[in-house]
């Protein structure tokens, strides 16, 4: 029989994106935070920008929960680990509600964690009733806490709001409109917490609002099982992996990262920026991040060019995701037309488009073994390369992604999930 642990939890979901769950999740960390709760939160499905905006939040590592490309069993495992110590975990959902297979309702349903819906309440009486209605009653399996309702125009307009509810749908209050209170946002998402000056200031007045218009008490508490048993092999003992991270790549994983270092390998970050060497390593790691928006001060980085091609040619392990596959082409030209020349590593060309490119979940089978991941990117890529493989989407969008190589490098707009499979992964990085 499975050990239980008990800690109160809530998912935060929303019927669409754009309806402000970041920004009540944020606030809800940063108020039972600032009350002296030890916080969690996990961001349901994969996310980079919304991580950073939590972490900054509650002060304390976020990951990654989703039934497909995290896995059932290795998502009970994080949730069991963080209910040892915290006093409240949060969720915070993907896309709408039960938008995707596996969606976020899935998720809740699978760990009996209540759902907090958030509506935006801008230009809306009555309807919110019946929206809110809805949600909670759509899959009559679901667990539901209650509604709360964003940018709030005034107290009225609140009442007006809680009054709608029917069938004894919980109410938890109404956050303002206030614009400082909103998170800002551009192609791919929220603006990296790096950039914003001003977080904490913003998250402590969202706090504070929230504090003041709704409930503060701790949902009921949640039963989590204890997961099986898992090992982690040793497949990149002593391996030095050098991770760029800057304003130009800051897309990683914190179990990923985790993974790496489990695996034994010794990982050093640099700036493919600022710095003009690279650390003392055996493989390289690109991942994502915004390199069309530094593209020129990329490309003026010359020793780095020169540092990273020289790995290439003595035959070293580098694996390149989205945003630094981007970096190894020949040249990258932004929204505006502005091109630059990069790396070269890879033939061809990127142009960013003003609109989403693709945006789907990706299982990709490599030589070494299956990866998952997803990929959402707002470039086109010309290329002469032949892909050694392409991903599949288990919601069949759009995606299918190319994977390239050539030589050690491997590079594609997948974003892969390292604990999806160690083995493969280990594989890319081994010297």
């Amino acid at each position: 029989m499975r050990q239980t642990r008990h800690c109160p939890a809530v998912l935060i979901a929303a019927p669409a994106s754009g309806q402000g769950k970041t920004t009540v999740t944020a606030a809800l960390a940063r108020l039972h935070r600032n009350q002296g709760r030890k916080v969690r939160v996990f961001k349901c499905g994969p996310d980079f920008l919304d991580p950073m905006i939590l972490e900054r939040a509650s002060g304390a590592p976020v990951y990654q929960l989703d039934l497909w490309m995290v896995g059932a069993e290795e998502s009970r495992r994080l949730l069991w680990e963080a209910a040892a110590d915290a006093d409240l975990i949060l969720i915070e959902g993907v896309m709408g509600l039960f938008d995707g297979t596996p969606s976020s309702a899935d998720l809740a349903r699978h760990f009996g964690v209540p759902v907090l819906a958030v509506i935006d309440g801008t230009a809306m009486a009555q309807t919110f009733g019946a929206l809110a209605l809805g949600l909670a009653r759509y899959q009559p399996d679901l667990p539901f806490a209650g509604v709360l309702a964003n940018r709030v125009g005034s107290l009225r307009h609140a009442q007006l709001l809680e009054g709608s509810l029917t069938e004894g749908l919980r109410w938890y209050g109404g956050l303002s409109r206030e614009t400082g209170i909103e998170l800002p946002s551009r192609h791919l998402g929220l603006v990296q917490a790096s950039e914003l000056t001003d977080l904490d200031l913003r998250l402590d007045a969202a706090a504070n609002a929230l504090g003041d218009s709704c409930e503060s008490a701790l949902p009921p508490a949640v039963a989590f099982d204890a997961p099986q048993p898992r090992s982690i092999e040793p497949l990149l003992a002593g391996v030095r992996i050098g991770v760029a991270r800057d304003e130009a790549f800051a897309f990683t994983y914190g179990a990923s990262l985790d993974l790496l270092r489990e695996m034994g390998a010794q990982l050093s970050f640099f700036s493919p920026i600022h710095d003009r060497l690279l650390p003392d390593c055996d493989s390289l790691y690109l991942p994502g991040g915004y390199p069309e928006l530094h593209h020129h001060a990329l490309a003026a980085n010359t020793p780095m060019l020169a540092a990273i091609r020289a790995h290439h040619q003595a035959g070293k392990p580098l694996l390149a995701e989205c945003g630094g596959m981007l970096y190894l082409l020949d040249a990258l030209t932004d929204v505006a037309g502005e091109r630059a020349e990069l790396a070269g590593l890879l033939p061809g060309e990127a142009v960013m488009q003003k609109r989403l490119a693709a945006l789907a979940l990706q299982a990709v089978e490599l030589p070494e073994g299956t990866l998952r991941g997803h990929t959402y990117h707002h470039s086109l890529t010309s290329t002469a390369l032949e892909p050694i493989a392409r991903g599949q989407s288990p919601n069949g969008g759009r995606g299918a992604e190319a994977v390239y190589r050539c030589g050690r490098l491997t590079a594609s707009y997948v974003h892969f999930y390292f604990p999806s499979n160690p083995s493969a992964l280990a594989a890319l990085l081994a010297p």
